[in-house]
């Protein structure tokens, strides 16, 4: 019998393993990566933000030329992010703000410092105001494996399709696995897409490790929450985007549920008030309140955590969003797409009959959690509930196109039909209707 090797010896050996794995290590690079955007919410401003391996100076140039010289500069600041896997890896995350951006013109930037700069990105900047016709590509559940919808997504960009890209939840699958590798990988994914548009985000359930620490660090929303709820105006909505997982991870703190309802309601109210120059009003959320899907989440449940609250009884999303006249509810987790009747406390609430989404008397929810990963796609149940409107179990994501302050035209893309658009519907609101909420 061979005599068992001490302790030391089988650490060494498996640090050598997964070296061998991994690679040898490299130096550290001052080299700008995993560029992306997001918009902070005020009109002429974008937010740029990257990651290096070494701590660096945070800048930005920028102009209106493809080539020669970038003469605009901007400067920002560079927070450490140790990930909490066991080797405590280190990355610099970088965060510079531009301003004082002419609306509707396309810039040409580069970022990081004079140790190493990124290839040059394009992007446009958001027009101001109301009176404009905004077009999103809107998903969720994306992962570093099987990014069905990825190919597709980044040939809209290439052709300036999309103004904003709206992530609802669920990234990478998961962005602290292999010690927050899978995470630098799914930036890197993402970055032909995500340094082009503002790509706007809400946390999911893959995101709960460390306490959504990688979400946090990585992307940059507005406002002060850490990215898990804020609200911005983009054309004639009010977008907001809130994390249906504080009712879900009540260890992180209970107290995360009453502090965002009750910010949800402020909000809401303030939107109210500004309907007569953004009349849409649209939610972002990762765990819908509804869905058919033949499994046991959430959604499946009569008393939804998320549509009724802790305990069955508070603090509650359906009645909030009810109450203040939500037009649009979108959803992913989900890994296929659905549609709903507009719908209340599991009522059908048409326009009418003839034309069931011209003035409908409920919200309109759309679940999009098909874009691809790693989970693959989620079975219906065999017979869909009266709420379900229509039902695709194919990869593919969602084109939601805000016309006007009473037109939004919805489309579902199939990536499995080479991007046939597989559901297509009109959500018309008169203007008149809103006042309701004044």
């Amino acid at each position: 019998m061979r005599p068992s090797l001490p302790c030391w010896s089988c650490c060494c050996l498996l640090l050598l393993f997964s070296l061998g794995v991994q690679g040898a290590p490299k130096d550290p690079s001052a080299a700008p990566e995993q560029v992306h955007l997001s918009y902070p919410g005020e009109p002429g401003s974008m937010t740029v933000t990257w990651t290096t391996w070494v701590p660096t100076r945070s800048e930005v140039q920028f102009g209106l030329q493809l080539s020669g010289p970038l003469p605009f500069r901007a400067q920002g600041s560079v927070s450490p992010f140790v990930d909490g896997g066991f080797l405590r890896r280190k990355l610099y995350i970088h965060r510079v703000t531009l301003r004082g951006l002419l609306p509707g013109v396309q810039y040409v930037y580069r970022c990081g410092s004079a140790q190493g700069w990124s290839r040059r990105f394009r992007f446009r900047a958001l027009r101001n105001g109301p009176h404009w016709s905004p077009l999103l590509a809107v998903f969720g559940d994306l992962g570093a494996d099987n990014p069905r919808a990825l190919p597709r997504l980044r040939r809209d960009t290439q052709q300036g399709m999309y103004d904003a890209v709206l992530h609802v939840g669920d990234f990478a699958y998961n962005m602290d696995q292999d010690n927050a590798r899978v995470g630098d990988e799914f930036m890197r994914l993402i970055e032909p897409v995500a340094a082009s548009l503002p790509y706007m985000t809400c946390p999911g359930n893959h995101e709960e490790r460390y306490n959504f620490s990688n979400y946090k660090a990585r992307f940059s929303m507005p406002g002060n929450n850490e990215g898990l709820w804020y609200s911005w105006d983009l054309g004639p909505a009010h977008i907001i985007s809130f994390s249906t997982e504080v009712y879900f991870y009540l260890h992180y703190g209970r107290h995360l549920v009453e502090r965002q309802f009750h910010w949800l309601e402020s909000d809401l109210q303030k939107a109210n008030k500004n309907r007569a120059a953004r009349p849409w009003i649209i939610t972002m959320g990762h765990r819908p309140m509804y869905c058919s899907n033949a499994d046991v989440d959430d959604c499946t449940w009569h008393e939804s955590k998320v549509r009724k609250g802790l305990f069955g009884k508070l603090f509650g999303l359906e009645d909030l969003f009810y109450k203040y006249g939500v037009d649009l509810q979108l959803w992913a987790h989900e890994h296929s797409y659905e549609r709903l009747w507009p719908i209340y406390n599991y009522q059908v609430f048409n326009g009418s009959q003839e034309m069931p989404y011209t003035n409908p008397r409920g919200p309109v929810h759309i679940i999009t959690g098909s874009a691809g990963c790693e989970e693959r796609l989620t079975r219906f149940t065999l017979f869909p509930r009266p709420w379900s409107a229509v039902r695709v179990k194919e990869y593919g994501y969602t084109r939601l196109h805000i016309l006007n302050g009473t037109h939004v035209h919805v489309q579902q893309v199939s990536d499995d039909q080479d991007g046939k658009i597989v559901d297509d519907v009109w959500v018309v609101r008169p203007l008149l209707h809103r006042m309701m909420y004044l």
